[in-house]
């Protein structure tokens, strides 16, 4: 497998991780709105196998209050 697509999915993974520790106790329904995206893009985020534009990631992170070294850490 391409580098490319390795750090590409390692960094879906950590978003995933991410947004299910944050979504917490919230049913999809309640998080996905809070965050501005779809339940379906929102399951598809946690199971790391939604492609994700920066300008969604620049939303999700400010509605959630959070930097991108939150999510990824130190990259």
């Amino acid at each position: 497998m391409p580098i490319v697509c390795r750090v590409a999915q390692r960094f879906r993974g950590q978003l995933g991780k991410f947004l299910r520790q944050r979504r917490g106790e919230m049913t999809y329904a309640q998080f996905a709105r809070k965050i501005g995206i779809s339940i379906s893009s929102l399951q598809r985020m946690e199971n790391g196998i939604q492609n994700v534009t920066l300008d969604t990631l620049e939303t999700v992170a400010r509605r959630l209050k959070a930097s991108l070294k939150d999510i990824f850490g130190d990259v």
